[in-house]
């Protein structure tokens, strides 16, 4: 026949690898189907050759009397090594060496406890009050009340009088007429009535300032080198430095009055807190 004579350009000759079936199929072709048995088969490279079947191995089936499996143990955890700070890093921490950490004293329960420097707020870890850390400075007047374990500084055009300041730090440089709670140091360097109680770890009195407090202040120390007049409470002792000039009533531990001071009014030695003495034994 016409249509079977083959063409060596076109057609390819090819035998079936299941029953031997002699065909003619394109040269290009990949499969094909024989046409005595129709078997399907692969062409490669010119030459028959069986079809790759793809094989399906089923898992055996688990019973309930087998052991269950014990899953693989995780993969170690990856420990990461620490990278040394550079050279530069070394320099600016040997030049700007971190802050400590401020202490504070809860508004509330009293509760001391620490915080980082650069912080502007914080939280007691007893009552959960907010306590905050702002930083005040004063150059006007002002008659709103204070409440911050920050330091508060009064310019000398600065005036605050109506108000209550709870601080940790206070510098007085303008005038101040209101009551003052302070963690810290309370400084004066200026001329000023104070009408309000004054409360305060150390009170300090520059050389040349003039101050009178209407009423009594009661701090753990004393260091007063200009004028003063009031009565003063001091659980610790109080210093009358070098022509220091002290006019009222004094309550101390103990005081020490240096060559050239003045005092005029009472005195009074009292024995330190028992909280003081017991603190001392302990350092």
């Amino acid at each position: 026949m016409v249509g079977d004579s083959p063409s060596p350009r076109q057609r390819i000759e090819l035998t079936c690898p299941e029953c031997g079936h002699t065909q003619f199929e394109p040269a290009m072709v990949i499969s094909t189907q024989c046409h005595g048995c129709r078997t399907h088969f692969q062409v490669r490279d010119g030459k028959a050759v069986v079809r790759q079947r793809s094989t399906v191995r089923l898992a055996k089936p688990q019973r309930e009397s087998d052991p269950i499996p014990e899953p693989p143990p995780p993969p170690p955890p990856l420990r990461r090594v620490p990278a040394l700070p550079t050279l530069r890093q070394r320099v600016l921490r040997w030049l700007f060496p971190p802050k400590p950490p401020r202490e504070i004293a809860c508004f509330d329960c009293g509760h001391h406890y620490t915080a980082a420097a650069e912080a502007q707020s914080s939280q007691c870890p007893r009552c959960c009050c907010y306590v905050s850390l702002l930083d005040y400075q004063i150059d006007g007047p002002w008659n709103r009340r204070i409440q911050t374990r920050g330091n508060v500084l009064i310019l000398k055009g600065g005036v605050v009088s109506g108000c209550v300041i709870q601080c940790h730090h206070l510098t007085v440089l303008g005038e101040l007429a209101s009551p003052v709670d302070c963690s810290g140091d309370l400084l004066f360097c200026g001329h000023g009535k104070v009408m309000g109680s004054v409360k305060c770890q150390h009170l300090r009195i520059r050389r040349g300032a003039r101050v009178e407090f209407f009423h009594p202040v009661t701090v753990a120390s004393a260091s007063i080198a200009g004028h003063v007049r009031g009565q003063f409470f001091c659980a610790g002792t109080l210093t009358l430095e070098r022509r220091a000039r002290l006019q009222g009533f004094i309550r101390a531990a103990a005081i020490s009055v240096k060559p050239g001071a003045n005092h005029i009014g009472t005195l009074e030695i009292s024995q330190p807190d028992a909280s003081q003495q017991d603190s001392r034994h302990e350092d």
